[in-house]
């Protein structure tokens, strides 16, 4: 319940971000650069004098946007591929696994940083690399929960009276390993949202104006020991959505 009020909450703010910012989150004032923490500027002013709350209000809405699209990319053909290779097995399962294990070989931010390289920077870009990078690991962990589900004895009566592999997967197998894989797609959603954030951080976003918690990551480094409000904001917002999806991950995990 904590875990789900901490999380709605952050993605409420962000989605009444123009209502709650007191600031225009691009508007630059080289004169009130790096104030601290006041009344006019609640969580101080950046090396351009921008106002660090109202990015930080904006940069949820890009970075959790961001963290979303990677994960539709990441669950959608993960588990066709899971599916798949779960429940026909033999060569397709070899075929297919071999094929996840050679990308599992590379750790997912190389293989995500190689993907941008490859599209190019831009927040699309991002969010598919980051996504096709996640792919193997959701695939992997549904094709072992369809391996569980299939030995079940009313999979094994489905398949007595001639029901039909689709029919099989949607009205049985599927419904049956829903619980695990939506505890898995919150820890999938986190890692996004971190890696996300790290490309972004890193400067392949295209818009380095833009307002997003890794970007401001990257502002917060150059004076973070004159002015560490500038990156100690937009990195606990970015802590305690991550550290409240894994809660309600791992609750629901629990529960099933």
């Amino acid at each position: 319940m904590i875990a789900a009020m901490i999380l709605g909450g952050m993605a409420l703010i962000a989605l009444l971000a123009p209502l709650l910012a007191t600031h225009d989150p691009r508007q630059a004032e080289p004169q009130m650069q790096l104030q601290a923490p006041s009344r006019a500027h609640l969580f101080g002013t950046d090396l351009l004098g921008r106002d660090v709350y109202s990015r930080v209000l904006y940069g949820g809405r890009r970075t959790l946007g961001l963290a979303l699209l990677a994960s539709s990319v990441t669950l959608l053909p993960g588990l066709a591929i899971g599916l798949v290779a779960g429940y026909f097995g033999r060569w397709i399962d070899s075929g297919l696994m071999m094929l996840v294990d050679a990308v599992l070989a590379f750790p997912s931010l190389l293989l995500a940083l190689a993907l941008v390289a490859l599209f190019g920077g831009g927040l699309e870009q991002i969010a598919l690399a980051v996504g096709i990078a996640g792919t193997p690991a959701y695939a992997r962990v549904t094709r072992a929960a369809v391996l569980e589900a299939r030995t079940r004895l009313y999979v094994e009566a489905a398949h007595a009276i001639g029901a039909r592999p689709p029919g099989i997967l949607a009205r049985h197998i599927v419904p049956t390993i829903a619980p695990p894989l939506i505890a898995f797609a919150g820890v999938t959603l986190s890692w996004a949202i971190l890696n996300g954030a790290a490309l972004m951080f890193l400067g392949y976003g295209g818009d380095i104006a833009a307002p997003d918690w890794g970007v401001m990551l990257a502002d917060g480094r150059e004076a973070f020991r004159t002015a560490p409000w500038i990156a100690f904001a937009p990195g606990a917002a970015l802590s305690l959505t991550v550290f409240a999806i894994n809660l309600l991950a791992g609750s629901l995990d629990r529960r099933r």
